[in-house]
């Protein structure tokens, strides 16, 4: 059984985040490019999202030249062997060429094809979200402390979050209408932000679909350790993506979870 070094490798993704940050920062609500990936629905790319994972590659090689590396902007494939940075410089580009704070740099480590731990780092708002396997914490403005998520055992009393409800289609629709129509309150548009919020405890849950590994690898250790958890809508693994549902305490996730096949 492998022996992880985690303040050693939390320390490092710190210094990741901070590398995004000055990478980031001076495009935020300044001049940049934007530019379309492809595909029908506009997916953009700015200089900001290709400035921060170039800094945090170079950073990875030099550390740990035997670590794998799987970005949003310059690829990899996810392994099941070794250790494998998972980043997304940028989660929420959408919400950055609006100018809007939402936004975040996603630092995931995995073993094995297992997470390990992450880092959600909101560079404008100076806030930076950390998550092992067995604890999480958030600083704000340097002030830290321990994330826990916070009892909701019923939809009825959830507030729930989706980056855009118009992800869902077909089937997919219908369940996230049945899950809103149930729920207190539905909020919208905050990518990986409202993920850190359920782990605070001001959010119940989120519901997302089509989401690529570099989405939420860095948000599981987050869940997990603030006392919560993510998983597919099956009720199986979200390690790699695809539907998932993230939440603050087991006994929502399992209404939600029958919500969603209903």
């Amino acid at each position: 059984m492998t022996t992880h070094d985690i303040p050693r490798l939390l320390a490092f993704a710190g210094t990741l985040a901070d590398a995004a940050r000055g990478a980031i920062l001076p495009f935020f609500r300044a001049n940049h490019t934007i530019s379309h990936k492809g595909g029908d629905r506009f997916d953009p790319v700015t200089d900001a999202d290709e400035a921060a994972e170039r800094a945090m590659r170079a950073l990875i090689e030099r550390e740990f030249p035997d670590h794998s590396i799987l970005g949003e902007e310059y690829g990899g494939a996810l392994t099941q062997s070794g250790y494998q940075w998972i980043l997304d410089p940028i989660d929420g580009t959408r919400a950055f060429i609006s100018g809007l704070p939402t936004w975040g740099v996603l630092i995931g480590l995995y073993h094995d094809g297992a997470p390990l731990i992450g880092v959600m780092d909101q560079p404008f708002l100076e806030e930076r979200y950390r998550g092992w396997m067995s604890g999480a914490d958030g600083a704000t403005r340097g002030i830290k402390r321990a994330l826990n998520t916070r009892a909701c055992a019923t939809l009825q009393g959830a507030t729930l979050s989706t980056t855009d409800p118009y992800l869902f289609h077909g089937d997919e629709a219908a369940a996230f209408a049945r899950a809103r129509a149930g729920a207190k309150l539905t909020r919208y548009g905050y990518d990986c932000y409202a993920y850190c919020m359920v782990a605070a405890g001001h959010i119940d849950a989120v519901i997302e679909s089509g989401l690529k590994p570099f989405d939420i690898a860095a948000l599981i250790p987050i869940l997990t350790g603030a006392g919560g958890g993510v998983c597919a809508w099956d009720g199986g693994d979200a390690s790699a993506g695809g539907r998932v549902l993230a939440y603050g305490d087991t006994r929502l996730r399992d209404a939600m979870l029958e919500t969603l096949k209903s």
